[in-house]
């Protein structure tokens, strides 16, 4: 009885540890994802802008800021342009250290951000 105790005891320990590393994970990986896209979205077309007044993202230079953002962030994702959206997608991994006695070894976590160009800021978003 103690020894099934133990163990039950240990397994809910483990998804409270390793719950929490997966919820860090998550956090973390939402919170990359929006920077790089945050990043990105500022690589404006200075050409387009001045000639037409219209804000147009350079697409070449978003997906590198957006790159660059992810490299100093110490991430992993895949970026794609689309108009004046960037949108940046993150996969994180995370061992499990308790739960890995039990057979789960890791898990992924997956988040996607998009981030828009916009001129100004006129107030919070509905």
């Amino acid at each position: 009885m103690v020894v099934l105790l133990t163990a039950a005891m240990i397994m809910c320990a483990g998804l409270v540890v390793d719950g929490g590393r997966v919820f860090a994970a998550n956090r973390r990986a939402h919170d990359d994802a929006a920077g790089a896209a945050r990043a990105g979205a500022q690589a404006l077309s200075i050409s387009d802008l001045r000639a037409t007044g219209t804000l147009t993202l350079n697409p070449d230079a978003a997906t590198a800021a957006a790159q660059d953002y992810l490299k100093a962030a110490g991430a992993t994702g895949t970026v794609e342009v689309n108009g004046d959206e960037v949108t940046v997608t993150v996969s994180i991994t995370t061992r499990m250290l308790i739960l890995g006695l039990g057979g789960i070894g890791s898990r992924t976590v997956t988040a996607t951000e998009t981030a828009q160009a916009v001129h100004g800021v006129t107030g919070p978003e509905p």
